[in-house]
């Protein structure tokens, strides 16, 4: 008989968020403060970081009512991460997009989510003899705490059919993330040109850790049809590539199962 999975689920920062845990603390008093301590960050994160809530210091930022100065400390190190990933990728990635009227506006989302489920995933590692599983919109943080406990098998979703699964992986301990267009629409741009990548349909980036995983997954889906060849040269990751016609192609050292050849 298979072990009881104990599933919570709530809502933040526009998305849902999972946390699934099996093992000694999977459904006791501990993991209930432990799920609340996940959600308070993630709800501290929305009042800094948010670009759709006007009290946010982002939205403060882009309208000039404060300076960097008067941010929270956790805005340099996702300023830091977003230099990073557009010099990584060639500036296809940027935190700052340009508008027609010449004007810039900073929007960190594409660091801010990966990032902020791995510092919450934080305070479920205290949770002695407890594997986790803790997801974000389809981004996610796996651990397997238990030597003797099962690997979490996570399913990619097709992003041409949203109800089927294109490709699965299994993850003791890393991070799974995924990048494009099939809940959001338009989200993601080449910040070299401004326009929305047409080459392909998902990318999905698994890694040691959700803040690299996350900021690969969006920058190579911003660089369209590079992204099979930039991925290929990027160090530690592996994961599945769907091209617009739907096509899955593999890359990097894990065992995949897709629905096609990869």
């Amino acid at each position: 008989m298979s072990e009881q999975t104990v599933r919570y689920v709530d809502f933040v920062m526009g998305m849902p968020i999972s946390l699934a845990l099996r093992g000694a603390h999977a459904a006791d008093e501990l993991a209930a403060g432990a799920w609340a301590e996940v959600m308070a960050a993630l709800h501290d994160v929305d009042r800094v970081f948010s670009p759709f809530r006007s009290d946010s210091f982002v939205s403060r930022l882009n309208r000039g009512e404060i300076g960097l100065a008067a941010c929270p400390v956790e805005m340099a190190e996702v300023l830091r991460l977003g230099k990073r990933a557009k010099r990584d990728s060639g500036g296809a990635f940027d935190v700052y997009r340009s508008n027609a009227d010449g004007t810039t506006t900073f929007d960190p989302s594409g660091v801010v989510k990966g990032w902020a489920v791995d510092r919450a995933a934080r305070a479920l590692r205290w949770l002695d003899d407890t594997d986790f599983c803790l997801s974000a919109g389809g981004d996610m943080v796996c651990h397997v705490a238990r030597p003797d406990a099962p690997a979490w098998r996570i399913g990619i979703e097709d992003p041409l059919d949203p109800a089927g699964v294109i490709a699965t992986v299994e993850v003791r301990d890393g991070a799974v993330a995924t990048s494009g267009l099939t809940h959001r629409g338009g989200h993601i741009v080449d910040a070299r040109t401004g326009e929305v990548p047409t080459a392909l349909a998902s990318v999905t980036v698994v890694g040691t850790d959700l803040v690299r995983a996350d900021i690969d997954a969006t920058s190579a889906f911003a660089l369209g049809a590079d992204a099979l060849g930039w991925l290929e040269g990027r160090r530690d990751i592996a994961g599945v590539v769907v091209l617009a016609d739907g096509t899955a192609r593999t890359y990097g050292g894990r065992s995949w199962r897709t629905s096609q050849a990869g």
